[in-house]
């Protein structure tokens, strides 16, 4: 049998990190991700004793999060699980709910800013068309980004997290490099 090594979205054995000044962006492989939605009828689970969100929100606790992302729909991430089969132990505590396996099928970046959310709030309002006034500590919504449909998460005043398709890795990456140098530049 092939001997098989993993790789991150973006085809490397590590995940990548880059820095500009006090702006850091980094993939995050190790997150894991399941999408939950409710079967006709059934009851708003509370996942591990997580409160699900209402539209455009996001919520974290117990070691794992959730955001909206349609009617009666919300992804779960866990950091750290991506090797596990976490959509198997979501599905064991949502047995009246659909689950599916997601951690394969997108790419994750988180942006911190070490100066504040000014920084962070300059590189994003080159990048996306959200209005960043009051898109705050708590908000998730899908947007597109250079032609491309991605979630932006606001994890807190200075994080932020980007999920798109794993197939895009690659550009996803090159439009946030290239933004952010061109950000350093001035």
């Amino acid at each position: 049998m092939t001997d098989l090594n993993a790789l991150t979205p973006l085809g490397a054995a590590q995940p990548r990190s880059v820095s500009f000044g006090a702006l850091d962006i980094r993939e995050t492989p190790e997150l894991a991700l399941a999408s939950l939605s409710l079967r006709w009828g059934s009851a708003k689970p509370v996942p591990f004793g997580l409160h699900l969100p209402e539209p455009g929100h996001w919520v974290a606790g117990q070691g794992m999060a959730a955001f909206w992302i349609g009617r009666d729909q919300w992804m779960l991430e866990a950091k750290g699980r991506a090797e596990e089969n976490f959509a198997a132990d979501l599905k064991e505590v949502s047995p009246d709910c659909t689950v599916t396996d997601q951690t394969d099928g997108w790419v994750a970046f988180e942006i911190v800013s070490r100066s504040g959310k000014a920084l962070l709030e300059s590189l994003l309002s080159k990048l996306v068309n959200i209005d960043l006034a009051d898109f705050g500590p708590g908000c998730a919504t899908r947007t597109g980004l250079e032609h491309m449909s991605c979630y932006m998460i606001r994890r807190s005043d200075t994080l932020v997290a980007l999920l798109g398709a794993r197939s895009f890795a690659a550009s996803l990456w090159h439009a946030l490099d290239t933004a952010a140098r061109r950000l350093q530049e001035k």
